[in-house]
């Protein structure tokens, strides 16, 4: 059995693909946005998370810890040094209040999709399933491809959301046992992706284009990230490409009966609910002073993504 690094199991999900889903968040990914909403899923391995508004103070945890990591300042404050600290869990076992909590936990593949199955008759009624999100699911191939087999075998609907910044062979691997493919693009302009994520844009999008020959369903997520890719012009720029994804579909479909496996494009604006995250990590929230675009905003670039012939994903 294959065993991987799960940072959450989240039961009824209704946003991560069609009907009623059980989306589990893989730990790892190849990119670092800067906006990330799950930031915990960035690092390969677990980490410890302190989230002080928790804390009740007992020091349960400074008597834990082998490394002197945890402790009080002068004032009675907390403190979590984490340069001493090496993950190795004690003061997450003795918090009882769980301000410090693992990132992440390795489980099988079997014990995932057993838990995942919990929920098989609100994806019988609803038309649901399992999406593999992160993170990257593409990083665990061969832990996320077994998900998916399992699953398959017991006949759910399977989905994935990827980035996509991955070599050709690791996408492709889970590609036989996944019934839906969702993947964001941030900009077409490759220097400005690598300075929003920290990764140049050319292996995406030759996955992309290689996406879709395939006859695989693909909706495009993409997040709408003010002083990134929020103007009328850049996201023509990646409608514009989706809509030649989809005009190599159709032409590889010329002459076949019935309509080409549709690719579709979805908006999505960008929040700030991830602050408390990226503090319960020690990390910077770089995206704390943006403001999230608004509806009337998000409706002129819809129009605009429309307007360059993208299938919009619910119109």
């Amino acid at each position: 059995m294959t065993t991987g690094y799960i940072c959450n199991i989240q039961r009824f999900s209704v946003h991560d693909g069609p009907g009623i889903r059980t989306t589990v968040f893989l730990k790892g990914c190849t990119l670092r946005c800067f906006w990330c909403h799950n930031p915990e899923t960035i690092r390969p391995r677990p980490e410890v998370q302190f989230f002080a508004n928790r804390c009740i103070g007992c020091a349960a945890c400074v008597d834990a810890c082998p490394e002197g990591a945890q402790g009080f300042d002068e004032n009675g404050l907390r403190i979590f040094d984490r340069a001493k600290c090496v993950a190795c869990g004690k003061c997450v076992d003795v918090c009882y209040a769980e301000a410090l909590v693992f990132t992440a936990k390795a489980m099988t593949a079997e014990a995932v999709v057993a838990e995942i199955l919990l929920d098989r008759a609100f994806y019988d009624n609803s038309g649901g399933g399992v999406t593999l999100s992160g993170g990257e699911p593409a990083l665990q191939v061969e832990f996320s491809r077994e998900i998916l087999e399992r699953c398959k075998a017991a006949e759910l609907h399977t989905a994935i959301e990827t980035a996509a910044n991955v070599p050709w062979e690791s996408l492709a691997a889970l590609l036989p046992v996944t019934d839906l493919v969702m993947m964001d693009i941030k900009h077409m302009d490759s220097a400005k992706h690598r300075d929003a994520v920290g990764a140049p844009n050319a292996l995406l999008l030759a996955n992309a284009r290689r996406l879709a020959e395939t006859d695989k369903p693909i909706l495009f997520r993409i997040p709408v990230i003010p002083t990134v890719n929020d103007t009328p012009e850049e996201i023509a720029a990646i409608a514009a490409f989706i809509r030649q994804l989809t005009e190599l579909r159709a032409a590889q479909h010329n002459g076949m009966a019935g309509q080409p496996v549709p690719i579709t494009l979805e908006l999505l604006a960008f929040h700030r609910m991830a602050g408390d995250k990226y503090n319960s990590l020690g990390w910077e929230y770089r995206a704390a002073n943006l403001t999230p675009p608004t509806k009337e905003h998000m409706a002129m670039l819809m129009d605009v993504a429309a307007a360059q012939g993208a299938v919009l994903h619910g119109r």
